[in-house]
């Protein structure tokens, strides 16, 4: 299957996964791109985007836009991230189904997953155990949008697609310490030490759980893969196929920033998962990868907030 544009519904454009869609399809004339910000177009309400869609008629749509935010965040709003991705997702994909586009790639996350399962996670290793209780809210939103997405094909024979990135970083990230994930809370961190010649950095737990880290403009190219190459119900793992523990990331970070102080461990602190790395043999046999190293995207990911601190999410 070969597309050769159209109009393209991004949604979430502001956030980390859309601004790097936009950087992806900026030198791609055939696709039009369309984007609403969330000020303009609320699309928790069924009805305003209805109109949208009437009115725009989009032919494929990126749906990139979610409440997102770490376990804390989480933890403390599980109502807000319950229904208002729900409500997105049932907005949007129910949108798109009466006007008719060709094409859904609904975005989903690794915390679908079971808490315990067998490394790398296959695909099918959804709904085959408990998830981890923090990530529940959001981790429950998005199968619901898995399912609603099945059953749009089932049903109505649409072509909605499910993607499942492993962990995200990249420019636009979120850097608050509080609210952010893990690697842009490392060098928010990092960074701040260095300012203030702080002796030392103290992280939670051991540092020895692995984490599969993919840069976010990897993704955008696999996006734009899976809506060229992929058309089925089965959801789909988006990754690099490797992993890096915690206390090898905090070095490397600590080194790309310029930090020259200690790393402490609070091992009274808990460490989460000891492992989450995707199977990612179904995009590999496609023939999609993963180009962009871990060091070569974290400097990048560090260049970008050193160059936007006046605007950056901290």
């Amino acid at each position: 299957m070969s597309l050769s544009g159209g109009k393209l519904f991004i949604t979430g454009h502001n956030g980390l996964v859309g601004r790097a869609l936009l950087r992806f399809y900026a030198d791609k004339p055939q696709w039009q791109i369309i984007t609403r910000s969330r000020a303009e177009l609320d699309l928790r309400d069924q009805q305003a985007t209805n109109a949208f869609f009437e009115a725009e008629r989009p032919e494929y749509v990126i749906l990139a836009a979610a409440k997102v935010g770490g376990i804390k965040a989480s933890y403390t709003q599980p109502v807000d991230f319950l229904l208002d991705n729900l409500q997105i997702q049932n907005s949007v994909l129910s949108a798109a189904h009466r006007y008719d586009a060709k094409k859904v790639l609904f975005l989903g996350s690794t915390c679908i997953y079971p808490k315990v399962v067998e490394m790398p996670i296959r695909e099918d290793s959804l709904l085959t155990g408990p998830m981890e209780e923090t990530n529940a809210p959001y981790g429950v939103a998005k199968i619901a949008g898995i399912k609603l997405c099945q059953g749009y094909r089932h049903q109505h024979g649409r072509d909605f697609i499910c993607g499942m990135p492993a962990n995200l970083y990249g420019p636009f990230d979120n850097f608050d310490p509080e609210h952010s994930h893990v690697l842009p809370s490392l060098v928010r961190r990092f960074h701040e030490a260095k300012r203030t010649n702080a002796p030392t950095v103290t992280l939670w737990g051991s540092g020895t759980p692995k984490r599969e880290f993919l840069f976010v403009d990897d993704l955008a190219s696999a996006c734009a893969f899976l809506l060229e190459n992929y058309s089925s119900s089965e959801i789909i793992n988006i990754g690099c196929g490797w992993e890096i523990s915690i206390r090898e990331a905090a070095e490397i970070i600590r080194e790309i920033v310029g930090y020259q102080g200690e790393i402490r461990w609070d091992t009274s602190q808990p460490d989460g998962n000891p492992r989450r790395l995707l199977d990612i043999s179904r995009m590999e046999k496609l023939g999609w990868k993963a180009k962009t190293g871990f060091r070569e995207g974290v400097a990048h990911t560090y260049r970008w907030f050193l160059e936007n601190r006046a605007t950056a999410r901290t």
